[in-house]
């Protein structure tokens, strides 16, 4: 594990506004902070805030907050300790480790998984270069062709597209000369062992071969797409033999399972941030052209149904998805299989609908050539996107059957009512059984069917009744409950010591913190605490220990405004105290005056009782005004 003073040195250290940057070039300065597009949500007017002073950000838009090590977990999909290692890198600061109770053991797991991602990576510069320089890389390039990409466009190397060659020891000759073990060519797959006698064969021959990158960018698998046989292979055969398979994937390693995997995703992470959608399509072709003609959010999963997994590594990124598969049976089950993990996952999902036959690539290929727009044309047609069980409803009603057979048609219906019942809110439902009874009335199958959808009724109310499914809160629930006289006053003064610590040691505002109770005591409490005196003997604020002690209510708040500070000098904010205190006095004096009145009216007929209260209120009204009682 990395040591606890590398991290906090490399908080210190790392210039937020230059990581940033990197990722966000609108960042201007706008007085103590930076302003630019949120780099995690679509927007067009700013409302990402920067702070070099506190090293955290804040986006009023999406409430995403932190500080670097979190913007690139964030933004670049890096576990904690990887984000360290790259500001510790960045920043030129040494990484110290605290040993565990057997760091051999950790440390030999480490330098093995560090062997085979540099396999991986050696393996994929290779096929680069022979799909340049192997005399059968034309086949390769071809292949592309017919997809009309070549091997200079920019997607194409974005994907580290290349040519594994046809001879069977090629990419095993060229990793024994780079010192890799066979056993680690085999262990990620590679490399086979030979059935018979020793030695090791390549997996990938005369393949167009697509680098699968995991979310830090790193090579963990590979795709290869069959060929046609190379010349004069035809005629050296002495029996036909079968097709080769379209596809082979490589199997799953320590550094790869293919269902917690999407292809793609380290590519188009970026625009499905700036987008707030992610496309899902079959292939990888699909993916690899369409990020060529400008649709860059475009997500493939690797030879499998989406998983769960697969949904939740787009979470990261975004909640709305739309599937965009084959428009034939095949793109039908696959868009069944993606409902139940969107859900579990809460991803937004809908279909876009291709026509029959036609994948996401021809498409947009066979639109650009009729000169209407290939991506202009997809836009268009995913706008006409529909929930994942409106499609299923619909398909349930657009395949042909015959009504006249009861069977059929009760297991039609049975299919209709799980999808109706298996959507949890309400008003979604109410519309899903709209359609339903619209399609039924279209069919002239009411008379059979007029009450087929109260089943799913019956089936979400038990649900309800169970526990199962929220049915949103209860109207007592949703009402607006009124804020506790002072606190904007309380907020506005926490806000200012969060901006500026050093008023905790003016005396001038000793006084006015005494009025703080509640969450905006321990706010001030926690920045006391939290304070530190440099070397230099300047004091700063651990903003990290500060967070982690807040509940996430309040550590939002304090988040937003140490990212976002809205006082620019001292100055300010010693006067904005001294004002709110003005206030949060007046609205306690004023509350106590009211409680007297109730009081004198619950002590009527009591002389002394009421003479003594009397005296309390005109007490209240002096201090009020800054006066003594004689």
């Amino acid at each position: 594990m990395i040591s606890k003073e590398t991290i906090s040195l490399v908080r210190d250290r790392t210039d937020i506004v230059a990581v940033i940057s990197e990722t966000v070039p609108s960042l201007k300065k706008r007085g103590r902070r930076f302003l630019g597009l949120c780099p995690f949500h679509k927007e067009k007017t700013p409302s990402f805030n920067v702070n070099a002073d506190t090293g955290l950000y804040h986006c009023f838009g999406c409430k995403e907050s932190g500080d670097a090590i979190r913007f690139l977990e964030k933004i670049e999909g890096y576990a904690f300790a990887e984000a360290v290692r790259a500001l510790a890198e960045r920043a030129g600061i040494p990484i110290e480790e605290e040993r565990g109770a057997a760091p051999t053991e950790a440390e030999r797991h480490k330098r093995e998984r560090a062997a085979l991602y540099a396999a991986m990576q050696m393996a994929a510069t290779w096929y680069e270069e022979q799909l340049v320089e192997h005399p059968l890389a034309p086949m390769a390039i071809a292949e592309l062709g017919r997809r009309e990409l070549t091997p200079a466009d920019a997607a194409v190397k974005d994907f580290r597209v290349g040519y594994a060659p046809a001879g069977w020891e090629g990419l095993a000759a060229f990793l024994k000369k780079q010192g890799v073990s066979p056993a680690v060519g085999e262990s990620v797959g590679l490399l086979v062992p030979r059935s018979s006698g020793s030695g090791y064969y390549d997996r990938f021959r005369h393949r167009l071969m697509f680098a699968v990158a995991d979310a830090q960018g790193r090579v963990v698998a590979f795709s290869g797409r069959a060929l046609p046989p190379p010349p004069g292979e035809d005629e050296q055969r002495d029996a036909p033999r079968d097709p080769p398979p379209k596809y082979i994937n490589s199997p799953e390693s320590p550094i790869y399972v293919k269902g917690a995997t999407l292809f793609g995703l380290w590519q188009a992470r970026h625009a499905i941030r700036q987008e707030d959608r992610a496309i899902l399509v079959e292939g990888n072709f699909d993916v690899v052209s369409l990020h060529a003609r400008g649709v860059t959010n475009v997500v493939a999963p690797l030879g499998t149904a989406f998983t769960i997994d697969q949904a939740k590594l787009l979470y990261r990124y975004t909640r709305n998805l739309t599937l965009l598969f084959d428009g034939d049976t095949a793109g039908r089950k696959a868009v069944t299989a993606a409902l139940e993990p969107s859900e579990q996952v809460e991803l937004d999902a809908e279909v876009a609908v291709l026509p029959n036959g036609t994948d996401p690539d021809e498409f947009v290929r066979s639109k650009a050539s009729a000169g209407t727009g290939g991506a202009e044309a997809l836009k268009h047609l995913m706008g006409q996107a529909r929930g994942v069980r409106e499609y299923l409803l619909d398909v349930e009603f657009d395949v042909a059957f015959n009504p006249t057979n009861s069977r059929e048609l009760s297991a039609r219906i049975d299919r209709v009512c799980d999808i109706i019942a298996g959507e949890k809110d309400p008003f979604r439902r109410t519309m899903l059984k709209a359609r339903a009874d619209d399609a039924l009335g279209r069919l002239d199958l009411v008379r059979f069917a007029r009450d087929a959808i109260e089943p799913a009724r019956r089936k979400f109310a038990l649900a309800a009744r169970t526990g199962r499914v929220s049915v949103g809160p209860r109207p007592y629930e949703a009402r607006v409950r009124p804020r506790p006289p002072g606190q904007e006053e309380r907020k506005a003064i926490v806000g200012a010591i969060l901006e500026f610590p050093e008023l905790l040691d003016d005396s001038s505002v000793r006084g006015d913190l005494e009025l703080l109770e509640g969450d905006a005591a321990r706010i001030v409490a926690a920045v006391a605490k939290c304070t530190r005196v440099t070397a230099s003997g300047e004091k700063r604020l651990d903003v990290t220990e500060l967070l982690a002690q807040m509940n996430p209510a309040i550590q939002a708040f304090a988040s937003a405004r140490l990212a976002a500070p809205a006082l620019e000098t001292l100055d300010e904010a010693r006067l904005l105290v001294a004002a709110n205190s003005k206030k949060l006095r007046e609205t306690t004096v004023a509350q106590e005056n009211r409680d007297a009145v109730r009081e004198q009216h619950r002590v009527v007929g009591d002389w002394e009782a009421e003479v003594e209260l009397v005296k309390q209120a005109e007490a209240l009204s002096l201090g009020r005004h800054g006066l003594s009682p004689r």
